[in-house]
């Protein structure tokens, strides 16, 4: 089986009341815990690439780990471009062989962002790729992505009817309340989904899928791990995952997670270094980064995405 798009994905989730993880993927181990998870648990996947990663690991390097994940596991899969600033490296990657990619025009006006999400729309559509938009922002750090939560802002509801009539976009990432990276919250700080917000947006454009970005609940057991081996994320607090389960079951179809990935692989890779500070050979302690990452990824498609048995 090649890479497919996320149509048929979506549009199975969608009626099906359940959501497609997309994770993202930086090197070989992290593609191999993901895909061996989903493998086992018959689940379609997104495996998702942003600028960072490519700057990192190398767009080519990236797109043949995915090829052989593909020969390896016998479940669709998505290749998608997370966060492309700008056209240039959304042609990068429908050229090289992306079967989705994602046009962040969200810090722009509406307009603007209507106009740029347009253009990518109608090249990746000539390819026979789909495109995911944004309105709202989210705040938070994550590779490229830097938004203040003073600049931070809801997605309005009464603009995404005009939105998605005016670019074609096939997808629609919608700010309620998540948030990038790691530190999302304040100690105290209760997180909160605008599911109000999802709501009204669900009756505008009904059938239409939803993506949630920064979805990633930030495993305690992780955190701890890191913090006794020397890493400090004292204030590492994630999205609930009964809020993220209940997201699942409405219109949202593909929820992104990320930094739960960083945590497992980091927190494997510093427990075997600290505890065994002799080891010098790196399959060593990826191979144990690695089962964290497809333990992480098989709770999430199990737990909390309900995609497992979908393939």
């Amino acid at each position: 089986m090649g890479l497919v798009t996320t149509t048929d994905m979506f549009k199975k989730a969608y009626k099906g009341g359940y959501a497609i993880g997309a994770f993202n993927v930086n090197n070989m181990e992290i593609v191999q815990g993901i895909t061996e998870a989903a493998g086992e648990l018959k689940s379609p996947l997104i495996l998702q690439v942003s600028a960072g990663a490519r700057k990192y690991a190398n767009h080519t390097y990236l797109v043949k780990l995915v090829e052989a994940a593909l020969i390896e596991n016998d479940i669709p899969i998505a290749l998608h471009l997370d966060h492309g600033a700008d056209f240039e490296i959304c042609k990068s990657c429908i050229d090289g062989g992306f079967t989705s990619v994602m046009i962040d025009g969200s810090h722009h006006s509406f307009n603007d962002n209507v106009e740029l999400t347009k253009k990518v729309v109608e090249y990746a559509h000539s390819k026979g790729v789909v495109v995911e938009g944004e309105l709202g922002q989210l705040a938070g750090i994550e590779d490229d992505v830097k938004v203040s939560a003073a600049d931070a802002s809801y997605t309005r509801p009464e603009e995404v009817e005009e939105f998605v009539d005016r670019t074609g976009v096939d997808s629609l990432a919608i700010a309620i309340g998540t948030s990038h990276g790691a530190f999302k919250f304040k100690p105290g700080q209760k997180p909160q989904l605008r599911f109000d917000i999802l709501e009204e947006i669900t009756k505008r454009i009904p059938g239409f899928p939803i993506v949630l970005h920064g979805a990633s609940s930030v495993s305690q057991d992780y955190v701890k791990i890191i913090q006794e081996n020397g890493g400090n994320l004292a204030d590492a607090i994630g999205i609930p995952e009964d809020m993220l389960r209940q997201a699942a079951r409405s219109a949202v179809c593909k929820i992104n997670i990320d930094s739960d990935l960083r945590l497992a692989m980091t927190a494997g890779v510093r427990q075997v270094l600290t505890q065994n500070p002799a080891i010098f050979d790196p399959r060593d302690y990826l191979k144990v980064g690695r089962q964290n990452v497809k333990d992480v990824v098989a709770h999430k498609i199990v737990d909390v995405l309900g995609s497992n048995g979908k393939a």
